[in-house]
Formats: structure tokens, C-alpha cells, sequence
């Protein structure tokens, strides 16, 4: 016959049984818990994953909300150079992972905690480069990207002749000057998403300022060069690390004497010389495009590259849905005892379930 043994049971006016004593549940491995004949409603507590677990009939599940801790990074599309101007802004950088700094300067940012329940959404853009300036216009802003709370902003514009830089993620490096009242000035950057872009410090002078980048701000122009890209942020939120996020080089020419500014690390595009386009930023870094160069109506911007968004989480936590509906990735990898996966184009929304170790 089994016995109940406890030190002491008293009962209080509602006539509630209490137990001075801890309740202790009783501890087994994965392993021994694994060999128990079990049925629904049994309780344990897990001594490997240090958490107590109910067993629902089918499996054990951990007490509790099922939720994961997403680690993240996500680069908005970098922006179009202008024409006769400066180098574009590289797109927003936010960066959750490790101790990694994100874009600006600014300490890591935290990690997002998901429901792991396969039925909760949570959107994904990743963002487009913009267009280059013609005919001595702007460039365009890069377009968002997203994961769920974390939004990065497009890489501001690089400014065409006669124009101040565009604000973005990274700011936009100004355009060329040929009037002694006007100072082309570089764009402001978001908070903990990038820098400014360069500026034209000199009146009646054709240099272009660079790009903002991730990591630096774009150079200024000086009397006869233009401004270089600022520099990207390396991360190795996939294993290796990988520099994103630079920004463009401002144009030059030699009609006009400037030498042209070139991309910043990370995916920033050169500017062009003469009546030369401006390179474009990389694929799948954010990179601001390099400016047009300086010639007759102007050479034409290069175009941003396309943002990314990198997910990494724990394993032994969670697996990510099948169905990403609208969204281009290279599918679930793995590093160490981490799972991540590269959303490289699109706009849709994925769900996370919670992982059941059998």
C-alpha cells in the first residue's frame, strides 16, 4: 500500500490543503524520462534542460508560454547615388546578435521574444535599393525592411547638383556646387542605424560627399576629390563574418576636376567619373550606389543594394514555419548548436514553433 509522508499539512478557513514544505517533483535525465511508460498528466522535472515538464499524451512539454528568444539582424536597401552627386546612404543597420554593435555606433540591441506557438505572425520585408538620380536630380531613399518591432530605414539619398543629402538609415553625401552661396551638405542618419553622409565644403567646387555607411560617416569632398563611402559593420550572425551596409562613393570628373569617391566596405558602389554612371551597391548588403560623375548634364546615380534579414535562434528552442509565403531565404542552417536562416527578397510573415524534445 503506498504512504503520504510530510512533515506537516494544516488546512486555512477555505478549506485549502497546505504543505509547509517545497513541492519537489521528481528528477530524471532526458534519457530515464524518455524509458518512463508515461500518461497524460504526469510531471516531472528535467535535471539536462533544467525545467519542469508535463507529459500531454503524446509528449513532455516544458511548463509554461511557449516562446524563443530571436536573435537578428536586418539591413534596409541602401540608396540611389545623384546624378552629378553625392554617394548614397547605406539602408539602416540593426543587429541583436552577441555583443555586436549595431549601425551608428550603438551597443547591440535586444533580442526579440516570440511566441513559439506556429500560430502567431510575424512580418518580414526586405527591403529594395533605390534608383539613381539623372539629368543632375537626386537619387531615391532605399525602401524598409523589417522583422516584427524592428523596423531599419532606407539608406538616404545621395543629393544631386546643387542639393543637400537625403536623410536615411545612413545619410546621403551632398551634391557638387558650382554657385558660391551653395554648400551641398550631407544627410542625417536614424538613431542607432547608421551615419551622416559627407558634404562639399567648398563653394564653387564639383567635389560630392560620400555615403553614410553602418559603421562611418562619408567623407567630405575636398577641393579636388570627392568624398569616400563610410564604412560598413561586420557581423558573423551566420558563422563567418560578413562586412555589410557601406556607403556610396560621391562622382567626380575631370572636365570639372574631382576625383571620384570610392564605396565605402561593406557593398558601397564607387562613384562615377565624366559622364560615368555610378556602381551600384552589392546585393544582399544595404551598400549605398555611387554618385554620377561630373560632366556636361551629369552622370546617371548607381542603384542601392537590396537590404537582408538574418534570423538566428537556439535550436533545441524552436523551428521556424515551412510556409514563408512571399519571402525569398536560403532555408533553415545551422551553426554550432544554433539554427539561422538569410531572407534575401520579399514581404510576407512567418510563424516559429515551440521545439518538444522526445
Amino acid at each position: 500500500m503506498s504512504e503520504l509522508k510530510t512533515n506537516k499539512i494544516s488546512t486555512n478557513d477555505q478549506n485549502n490543503v497546505a504543505i509547509d514544505n517545497a513541492l519537489g517533483l521528481k528528477s530524471y535525465t532526458t534519457a530515464q524520462r524518455d524509458a518512463l511508460t508515461s500518461v497524460a498528466g504526469d510531471m516531472i522535472y528535467n535535471s539536462d534542460d533544467n525545467k519542469p515538464q508535463i507529459y500531454n499524451g503524446s509528449a513532455w512539454e516544458n511548463f509554461g508560454a511557449k516562446t524563443a528568444y530571436i536573435q537578428s539582424l536586418v539591413i534596409a536597401g541602401g540608396a540611389g547615388g545623384g546624378s552629378e552627386g553625392g554617394g548614397g546612404g547605406a539602408g539602416g543597420y540593426l543587429n541583436t546578435y552577441a555583443s555586436e554593435n549595431t549601425g551608428g555606433g550603438v551597443s547591440t540591441l535586444d533580442d526579440l521574444l516570440i511566441f513559439a506557438d506556429g500560430t502567431t505572425t510575424y512580418t518580414v520585408t526586405v527591403g529594395s535599393g533605390g534608383p539613381g538620380g539623372t539629368s543632375l536630380a537626386a537619387g531615391t531613399n532605399g525602401n524598409n525592411s523589417q522583422f516584427h518591432t524592428y523596423i531599419a530605414a532606407g539608406g538616404g539619398a545621395g543629393a544631386g547638383k546643387h542639393q543637400n543629402g537625403f536623410t536615411g538609415g545612413s545619410g546621403g553625401g551632398g551634391g557638387a556646387v558650382s554657385i558660391p552661396t551653395t554648400i551641398g551638405t550631407g544627410g542625417g542618419a536614424n538613431y542607432a542605424q547608421g551615419y551622416a553622409g559627407g558634404r562639399n565644403v567648398f563653394s564653387s567646387n564639383f567635389g560630392t560627399g560620400g555615403g553614410g555607411g553602418a559603421g562611418a560617416t562619408g567623407v567630405n569632398a575636398t577641393s579636388s576629390t570627392s568624398g569616400n563611402g563610410g564604412a560598413g559593420l561586420a557581423s558573423s550572425i551566420t558563422g563567418s563574418s560578413v562586412t555589410r551596409a557601406g556607403g556610396g562613393g560621391g562622382g567626380g570628373g575631370t572636365t570639372f576636376p574631382s576625383t571620384r569617391g570610392t564605396g565605402g566596405s561593406g557593398g558601397g558602389g564607387d562613384g562615377g567619373t565624366n559622364s560615368a554612371t555610378g556602381s551600384s551597391g552589392t546585393v544582399n548588403t544595404g551598400g549605398g550606389a555611387g554618385g554620377g560623375g561630373n560632366r556636361d548634364a551629369g552622370g546617371t546615380g548607381g542603384t542601392g543594394g537590396s537590404g537582408v534579414v538574418i534570423l538566428r535562434w537556439a535550436t533545441a528552442d524552436a523551428t521556424i514555419g515551412a510556409t514563408r509565403t512571399g519571402l525569398v531565404d536560403g532555408n533553415v542552417q545551422t551553426d554550432g548548436t544554433d539554427s539561422y536562416i538569410v531572407f534575401t527578397g520579399g514581404t510576407g510573415t512567418i510563424t516559429f514553433s515551440w521545439y518538444n524534445r522526445r
